[in-house]
């Protein structure tokens, strides 16, 4: 049995995800943006209640996509060429962009990489090692282009007017980028998380 959230901390963290979704849905700058940013929290939070009996997460897992999805909505609410959060970092360390969208795709790596080794290591007969390793970074790397694909797509439809679901502020390397620091997250959310997502997955 895995060690995941009780009832009361599950009630919690749905509540925070709900919370933050209709705080930044209210407040934000382009409600067509942000529903565009969200809609993965909005498929992902009643799937994941949906399972929770058949397929409960552990509680490093849910708190990881906690965090993922504030990140989703917090862009989605400025977009994210403009978070504020983004813009103090770029007056700190001088730099031209706002990079909160390279620190998204960081955390489109970080988190989904634990969700995939979740599900390889108790829907397969796969074992904790390096083959498991490696295929969590692929899967996480074929989410990231999947993700550009989608961009890409917004694009032709679109044209101007997806700018900021786009948010490249002029980088032609844009996309390469995001799938590069995807996969970082994803290689070090391994690194980080292994031993922890171990002890949750075969409690003592």
């Amino acid at each position: 049995m895995v060690r995941g959230v009780g009832r009361t901390e599950g009630i919690l963290l749905a509540g925070v995800v709900l919370a933050v979704l209709v705080a930044t849905g209210v407040q934000a700058r382009s409600p067509g943006t942000w529903l565009l940013e969200v809609v993965w929290v909005l498929i992902g939070l009643p799937l994941v209640l949906a399972l929770r009996k058949r397929f409960p997460l552990t509680r490093l897992l849910c708190w990881l996509l906690v965090l993922h999805a504030i990140v989703l909505c917090y862009g989605g609410q400025y977009t994210y060429a403009e978070t504020p959060a983004g813009e103090w970092v770029q007056q700190l360390m001088g730099t031209q962009r706002n990079n909160y969208d390279r620190f998204a795709h960081v955390v489109q790596g970080f988190v989904p990489a634990i969700a995939v080794r979740e599900v390889l290591l108790r829907r397969t007969p796969l074992r904790p090692g390096g083959w498991v390793a490696f295929l969590t970074v692929c899967v996480c790397l074929a989410i990231a282009a999947g993700f550009e694909f989608v961009e890409w797509f917004s694009a032709l439809i679109a044209g101007s007017g997806a700018d900021d679901f786009l948010a490249t502020q002029g980088d032609v390397w844009d996309t390469q980028w995001d799938m590069f620091l995807c996969l970082c997250g994803a290689v070090l959310s391994l690194l980080v998380w292994r031993r922890v997502h171990d002890r949750q997955l075969t409690p003592g």
